[in-house]
């Protein structure tokens, strides 16, 4: 079975439940950790592994985190971008990184497993806005059409509300399916 094959098992098997709740908005979420979770017991033998880089993007640190779908033989990777804010109520400076660390891997996770989650605010329901440019960066880095429909997906979740941003990331995404086809 192919690796697409693969994924493509568990993306339609995979309920990942809200197991946490945002006491202050009154709503259910779910982490990066329900997510892994929930993915766990099917894997079958794959392995999903998540990285994280530190890049700094106009003055501004974002963290890229990679997830990774491997089968042994070949792999998938979806990678999804979280800007640190400045600074943040009662938080250090690692625990910053940390939390920016934790969306950008569930965002990655939402790429590569297709969770959607345009009805799940996020965890602190007052998070800075994401920059538009760096999830089109990510959506015209794919290295196939798997991987943009991934990118895609990611995307499309971070900026669901942003009609502009949605559309130049749409637009990305059809300049890079072009390019991808055609070469």
């Amino acid at each position: 079975m192919s690796v697409y094959k693969k994924l493509e098992a568990i993306q339609k098997s995979l309920k990942a439940p809200k197991g946490q709740m945002n006491k202050f908005g009154g709503y259910r979420y779910r982490s990066c950790e329900d997510i892994l979770e929930a993915v766990k017991p099917l894997l079958d033998g794959a392995v999903v592994t998540l990285s994280d880089t530190i890049r700094e993007v106009g003055g501004r640190v974002y963290v890229e985190a990679e997830a990774t779908f491997v089968d042994g033989e070949n792999n998938i990777t979806v990678t999804a971008y979280a800007r640190e804010a400045e600074t943040k109520k009662g938080m250090d400076e690692s625990q910053i990184t940390g939390a920016a660390s934790s969306y950008a891997r569930k965002y990655a996770l939402n790429g590569l497993f297709l969770i959607d989650d345009t009805k799940d605010a996020d965890a602190t329901n007052v998070g800075e806005p994401q920059d538009v440019s760096v999830a089109i960066k990510g959506v015209m880095s794919a290295e196939s059409l798997d991987a943009l429909k991934a990118q895609f997906t990611a995307a499309y979740s971070m900026f669901k509300t942003d009609k502009t941003a949605l559309g130049k990331i749409n637009a990305a995404k059809d300049a890079r399916k072009k390019e991808l086809m055609d070469g």
